[in-house]
């Protein structure tokens, strides 16, 4: 418990110095997280993306999920390339950046997200400068991070400018989402995060799973959750992750992908750029593994 206390006293202190901001952007920047791995978090940021995409907006994923990076795989690419090859110089983000359907980009992490940990100055300069170069080119970055409170998670969820928290009905599902929605609240980097509540059954079963989460961060950590739709348990999610499509191409009239058309109308709706830009983002960003 001590540690436990210890580690959150730290994050709160680390995520709440202040950070340059960039000139007035146009990009949401959003990171798409989860209190737990197995909760479809990879399935939800591909198709939602492509949903966003489906509907006019630029959109790029970058994929910054460590232990399980396969947005690519869910989108059908291969990429050759990733962010280790940028901070090495040997490719811009340009070159690596990998398109997919309804023009959505990739940005492939690899294990050039881990060797941020490791770069010399002009390195991360040359990662800021590549990525900054896209601030006026897309009106969403989504950030596919990975599960759980690890540095790297917290680190992507508190430089984002939204985020997004993706859940199941299941109990271990919410009692983790809490833990991670605990932290963020501690941090005071966000005024409220999302939720989607994903593999419902009955409309019944996501308004009480949502309602656990939304009451408890209310009551007890003073801090607002807004539940920002819901996805059915579908069967055609494994198919599509069978066939290496994303759902919103090989089965846009399933329940699943209009529910994620639905959860993309409300994002557009619901939010708009903010003052940090892309520049705010890397600032903080950078720091997390200074």
């Amino acid at each position: 418990m001590k540690d436990q206390a210890a580690r959150l006293r730290e994050l709160t202190s680390f995520y709440q110095r202040d950070y340059q901001v960039s000139r007035p952007a146009t990009m949401r920047i959003i990171a798409v997280t989860s209190g737990k791995g197995g909760v479809g978090k990879t399935n939800v940021v591909v198709n939602l993306a492509i949903s966003l995409g489906q509907r006019g907006k630029r959109v790029i994923i970058l994929d910054a999920d460590l232990g399980m990076a396969n947005v690519d795989v869910l989108m059908g690419l291969i990429p050759r390339c990733s962010l280790i090859d940028v901070v090495q110089g040997q490719k811009t983000v340009k070159e690596i950046m990998l398109r997919g359907p309804a023009n959505v980009g990739l940005i492939p992490g690899g294990s050039g997200i881990q060797e941020l940990a490791n770069l010399e100055y002009y390195q991360r300069e040359r990662l800021l400068q590549g990525l900054l170069g896209f601030e006026d080119e897309a009106d969403f970055l989504l950030i596919d991070t990975g599960a759980g409170i690890s540095k790297n998670v917290i680190g992507f969820v508190s430089a984002a400018h939204e985020v997004i928290v993706v859940i199941t009905p299941e109990p271990t599902s919410i009692t983790d989402a809490y833990g991670l929605i605990k932290i963020l609240s501690r941090i005071k980097v966000h005024d409220k995060v999302n939720l989607v509540v994903n593999r419902i059954r009955t409309l019944t079963e996501a308004e009480l799973a949502a309602e656990k989460v939304t009451s408890a961060a209310s009551r007890f950590l003073k801090f607002k959750v807004e539940h920002l739709g819901s996805i059915a348990e579908d069967r055609s999610v494994g198919r599509a992750v069978m066939s290496q499509e994303p759902l919103m191409v090989a089965f846009p009239n399933s329940a699943a992908a209009k529910n994620l058309s639905e959860i993309a109308g409300a994002l557009i709706t619901g939010g708009q750029a903010t003052s940090r830009g892309m520049g705010g983002f890397i600032n903080r960003l950078t720091r997390l593994f200074s």
